[in-house]
């Protein structure tokens, strides 16, 4: 199952390796790809993930999830 999503306040490689990292970390995450221009974010997963768990990755890691 694929997911994309929209992450503010991204500007540099850092803040794509901080994303992928918290992302990735998510139960049945397979990977994460991220679009540091777009801020697009997409994750494939075994399973649907909840929109809370992706969002409180994503502030985790110090960025904001954009709302769909």
């Amino acid at each position: 199952m694929t997911s994309t999503f929209t992450v503010t306040g991204m500007t540099c490689s850092h803040c794509v390796q901080s994303v992928t990292q918290e992302l990735s970390a998510l139960p049945g995450v397979t990977s994460v790809q991220v679009d540091l221009a777009s801020g697009g974010v997409t994750v494939a997963s075994e399973e649907a993930l909840s929109g809370e768990a992706v969002r409180a990755a994503v502030d985790e890691a110090g960025y904001e999830l954009a709302d769909a």
